[in-house]
């Protein structure tokens, strides 16, 4: 025979209350079950004697594994029950325990504590919520017509291990589990209500799966419960954590919290929550300042130390991923150690739970911020909560307990059992008691969307129920095409319809499950504030839609929030403060992304958001402004009109001009006088006709370049110097030629005529002619936009198209300067009084000496001061040459008349003389 060992729970002698009779040590592990959450500090101790093998005690008896001898654990379970032709199980925590741990596994005083329990009245209230929904259904002539529903409710006092046995019970129909007793009989239920808690659910899942009995849990949210390959037969009416995460993550990041800190529960609920809960944070660019997890049964050190390391933060926004168990005790240890000023972030566990227990504590909770399961008011189910009395469940204790705990006494046909925790016996009632006087967390249904999720989950049995009996034959979903039939079916043929129903309840809520169980995602957003009462209210300020619009998940009213302490400020939450626009993110080395530096933009780099991480390059003709938040063009620049340096330069260029024009009409007036016609009259009017179109020219220099002014300017310029230096070239080789020509019978001047001379500089100019016209032909000078010299701005300038043209052109200019400067150079001896010769050396040398530092000049100027400079150039070099040649003659001609005679010219008067 296998060899194991059951609890057997026995009545002891005496009025010793039912807490005081449940003690369990053992030398490798603690057993759960029966009510023993309800185990209280006794007031008599007797030492237990050792025994040799594994043994516990029970009541004033020990039961011990001795030879021949088979210890025996009965497990008793309370529960609510009522017969149908469909039973649905229920598992309901309405007992909450603190979990005091035995320290020592060794024998030692008959009545040391095991837990420490309280009467949980939201847990009753949705116990009570599946009795009025089973009620209602067989109420109903449409669903499920001549069916009755009944149900089997058990208290799972919040742990798994009691979870687990009720499950055996419930799959072995019997009040009493044997566990050493194989469950082969015929399975009692075709479904299961809960758990209450992720870890619960997990332990029934896990039990009853080989039965494959569908399980619908109201307020399981781990992730891990989605996973159809380990469980399932597992379905939920309330969203899993992977929605609550993302809905929490949205809740934050509204309000610009970046560096918050997270507490959970060291379950499969806080853990799992949590865990989905960073990963979306991660996504959303937000960053965990700590992270501490903490179970019920841990010891008060470590409480201690969560709790100061919260109060050691930068950041005063926690999100508590945890049940109302593990926050009791985390906020027990809050209101000790003072610790205020932290806005709360919670989970649905707890935002709703009632767990403020001195009036102190208020102030700590105040603002408290967090997703709920959405509250739905369903029909009748206030007045049916207020029906309840122990009249109606005679000896059952959890009714029992919860009058205990509502109105602080015992029923008065019942007897006293100290159910809630005092350590004096309670008094009797008197029977004038009444629910309409109380308003506690059992009959306020304000923010209660915990019993309108149980109510769906029973209606979702109902409807598979109701779609599978209506099956046609024939047409069924199981082998042969046959169909579930009521008296015979199996669960696992009631999980076949679980998977597609589709229903809406009476409230207008579209009820279905996905591919994984879980439910669409919506969440109330709840905000606890103090009423004019002066007491804690959690109110609805906002709600999350998981199959929203990206963007429009989440909607609140920031008006109606209140925050930590009261304020009505939105507390902060950051490591470092949000970069303005034109700074970016620089993430500090060694720290999380949210702790970073500002830095300004790049000159051509913007931002126009807060908190950019890179900047962003402004288009090629856009440069950024002085605060680097915005992109605005570039500042065009060329040499205009209305600049102060272009209009001295246009002055410059009318005054020679004027110049070129005056001495024409000078030396016109005097065309016969012997300086005028010594000096070649006709060649002096072409050049100073050259030297007014080289003054004009410059003007094409300046303003906005386009194509007419482009190709105008560089052809205008190259063939007006040409003219200029081919009449002085003209005048030089005449100018050598006379006075070659000594002797009177020279034929020289007749080879160089005044027709000779039309025709040299009509050749000269030609040939730069012929250069300027292939070079419009070819590729003619345009406009371009230069951004090579200035990042920040823009240089409207003439591209010149062809570049051999360009020099060619310049060339030519070059060559004839330099054959005319040789010439000039030749006759700077000639005689004193014919003043041609040396005027021209000396403005040839003052032609070349501009150009010549011209060339550097241009390139260390770039810009607009380029086109000035060679605006400069061409006026510097033109007047130049008016100056040098033409100013001596109009000195003579208007100030010196007398010199203008032939024996003057001649060299027959002695200038010493004059």
């Amino acid at each position: 025979m296998r060899k194991g060992w059951k609890l057997e729970v026995q009545e002891t002698p005496g009025d010793v209350p039912l807490e005081n009779r449940f003690t369990l040590l053992e030398d490798t592990a603690s057993l759960g079950g029966g009510q023993v959450c309800e185990s209280k500090i006794g007031t008599e101790a007797k030492p237990k004697r050792q025994t040799s093998g594994r043994a516990m005690v029970v009541g004033d008896s020990i039961v011990r594994d001795a030879p021949g001898c088979r210890l025996r654990e009965r497990i008793q379970l309370s529960n609510i029950s009522k017969d149908g032709d469909v039973v649905l199980g229920g598992l309901f925590t309405v007992h909450l325990n603190s979990f005091q741990q035995i320290n020592s596994f060794q024998f030692q005083y008959q009545n040391q504590p095991v837990v420490v329990c309280s009467f949980d009245l939201k847990g009753f209230r949705m116990l009570q919520t599946m009795i009025f929904t089973v009620e209602e259904i067989n109420r109903d002539e449409r669903l499920l017509p001549n069916i009755t529903l009944g149900y089997r409710i058990h208290d799972d006092c919040n742990t798994p291990e009691i979870a687990t046995k009720v499950a055996l019970a419930l799959v072995n129909g019997q009040e009493e589990i044997l566990v050493d007793q194989v469950c082969d009989g015929p399975v009692q239920i075709s479904g299961i209500v809960g758990g209450a808690g992720s870890s619960a659910s997990i332990a029934v899942a896990r039990t009853t799966g080989p039965f494959r009995i569908p399980l619908v849990s109201y307020f399981s949210t781990c992730v891990c419960l989605s996973d159809k390959t380990e469980y399932p037969t597992f379905h939920r009416t309330i969203p899993s954590d992977d929605h609550q995460s993302k809905a929490l993550v949205h809740l934050v990041q509204k309000f610009g919290w970046t560096w918050i800190g997270t507490v959970n529960s060291n379950d499969n609920y806080g853990n799992s929550g949590m865990r989905a809960f960073v990963e979306a944070a991660e996504d959303f660019g937000l960053c965990i300042a700590f992270s501490e997890s903490f179970h019920r049964t841990d010891s008060p050190e470590k409480i201690t130390r969560v709790v100061q390391v919260m109060k050691e933060a930068t950041t005063k926004v926690v999100v508590a991923f945890a049940g109302p168990g593990e926050m009791r005790i985390l906020f027990a240890e809050v209101l000790r150690q003072n610790l205020s000023g932290v806005q709360w972030v919670g989970s649905e566990a707890w935002i709703t739970a009632d767990f403020v227990v001195v009036d102190s504590g208020r102030r700590f909770l105040t603002g408290a911020i967090g997703t709920a399961v959405r509250a739905q008011e369903i029909p009748g189910v206030q007045d049916f909560l207020l029906t309840i009395h122990p009249s109606r469940f005679p000896g059952n204790p959890l009714v029992r307990g919860f009058w205990e705990t509502t109105f602080g006494c015992t029923p008065s046909f019942e007897k006293a059992t100290n159910e809630v925790g005092s350590l004096g016996m309670l008094p009797q009632c008197s029977g004038n008691e009444s629910l309409l006087q109380i308003n506690n967390a059992y009959t306020d249904l304000t923010m209660d969307g915990n019993s309108y999720i149980v109510y769906k989950a029973v209606y979702a049995f109902a409807h598979a129920l109701h779609d599978m009996l209506s099956c046609e034959s024939g047409k069924g979903p199981f082998p042969n095409k046959t169909c579930a039939r009521l008296s015979t079916f199996k669960p696992w043929q009631l999980l076949h319809y679980m998977k597609s129903i589709y229903f809406t309840t009476k409230v207008g809520e579209k009820v279905h499950f996905d591919e994984k169980g879980n439910p669409t995602a919506a969440y109330d957003i709840v905000n606890w504030k103090i009423n004019a009462n002066g007491s804690l209210e959690v109110r609805t300020v906002g709600y999350y839609n998981g199959s929203g619009p990206p963007g429009k998940e989440l909607v609140l009213n920031l008006h109606q929030i209140v925050w930590s302490g009261g304020k009505r400020q939105i507390p902060r939450a950051v490591c470092s403060e949000s970069c303005s626009p034109g700074t970016r993110k620089i993430t500090r080395k060694g720290q999380p992304i949210c702790c970073f530096d500002c830095k300004s933009c790049a000159d051509g780099e913007i931002t126009n958001t807060t908190d950019s991480a890179d900047c962003i390059k402004c288009p090629p003709l856009y440069w950024s402004n002085d605060q680097k938040d915005q992109c605005i063009p570039k500042k065009i620049e060329y040499l205009g009109f209305t600049e102060i340096l272009g209009m001295v330069l246009v002055l410059f260029a009318l005054i020679g001009v004027c110049m070129s024009g005056l001495t024409a009409g000078l030396f016109f007036r005097h065309r016969d006088t012997p300086l005028v016609k010594a000096n070649n009259s006709e060649l002096s009017f072409l050049l100073l006709f050259a030297l007014s179109c080289c003054f004009l020219c410059s003007v094409t220099f300046i303003g906005e370049p386009s194509h007419w002014s482009c190709m105008l300017r560089r052809t205008a310029f190259g063939v007006s110097f040409v003219m200029c230096i081919a009449c002085v070239l003209v005048k030089t080789i005449l100018v050598l030629t006379a006075f070659k020509a000594t002797h009177p019978s020279s034929n020289r001047m007749k080879w160089f005529g005044q027709r000779q001379q039309r025709i040299s500089v009509f050749l000269l100019v030609s040939v730069q002619g012929l250069i300027c016209v292939f070079w419009l032909l070819i590729a003619p000078p345009f406009p371009v936009i230069n951004t090579k010299y200035y990042r920040e701005k823009i240089i409207l300038e003439c591209d010149t198209g062809s570049s051999a043209a360009f020099y060619l052109a310049s060339g030519y200019i070059g060559l004839l300067s330099c054959i005319c400067f040789v010439l000039a150079f030749q006759a700077r001896k000639l005689p004193d009084n014919f003043n041609e010769a040396k005027c021209i050396t000396f403005s040839m040398l003052i032609f070349c000496a501009v150009w010549v530092t011209f060339i550097p000049a241009s390139v260390s100027s770039p810009g607009k001061y380029t086109v000035a400079v060679e605006v400069f150039a061409i006026l510097a070099s033109s007047f130049g040459l008016l100056l040098c040649i033409f100013a001596p003659k109009c000195f003579i001609i208007v100030i010196t008349p007398e010199r203008n005679t032939k024996k003057h010219i001649m060299g027959k008067v002695d200038e010493r003389k004059l």
